[in-house]
């Protein structure tokens, strides 16, 4: 089974009233159970496990349910609402129009942003370099496997918005191409 086909399932179980969810096939085995708008594998690591993560003994990971937003609390009443990062800005914008002008490019999938294929590495790209479409420029981690985000634009990295090691959201932007 392929990232793309679990982190599918992962989204049909987030948005339906199912609480759990066992799959197998070809000796493969997925179980999915939801609590607090996540989804947790409930099965220990298995062979099966060891042979899809390539680590053996990897503890299973929570994957933050992506499609479902949590609600802000409602503030008291007579209050001014707090302000987070992707809440409202000055004047009422919001974070993404604050965002430089250019192409955005977002992650594509829950995990771990890595600006470098490895720890004592360059990283992929630094802002102010020119990039072409196609090209890498970060890898996410995501239920142990390396998926490389490549620009869909040609142009110059104009900023970079998160930083190396930081945990990212499916949609959330990552680069401004310009």
């Amino acid at each position: 089974m392929k990232v793309e086909q679990v982190l599918e399932l992962v989204k049909a179980v987030s948005e339906s009233d199912l609480t759990e969810f066992k799959y197998e096939e070809d000796g493969v085995k997925l179980s999915l159970k939801k609590t607090c708008d996540r989804i947790v594998p409930v099965a220990a690591p298995t062979p099966v496990a060891v042979a899809a993560s390539g680590i053996p003994g990897a503890a299973p990971a929570v994957i933050p349910a992506a499609s479902v937003p949590a609600a802000p609390a409602p503030a008291p009443a007579g209050t001014a609402p707090a302000e987070t990062p992707a809440a409202a800005t000055a004047g009422g914008a919001t974070a993404e129009d604050a965002l430089p002008a250019g192409n955005i490019v977002k992650s594509p999938l829950v995990g771990t942003f890595y600006a470098a294929p490895s720890e004592d590495a360059a990283p992929f790209v630094k802002v102010g370099d020119s990039v072409k479409e196609g090209q890498v420029l970060a890898i996410v981690e995501a239920m142990k496997l390396m998926n490389e985000i490549e620009s869909d634009f040609t142009g110059i990295v104009k900023e970079i918005l998160v930083e190396n090691g930081e945990a990212v959201e499916f949609g959330q932007p990552l680069f401004v191409i310009s």
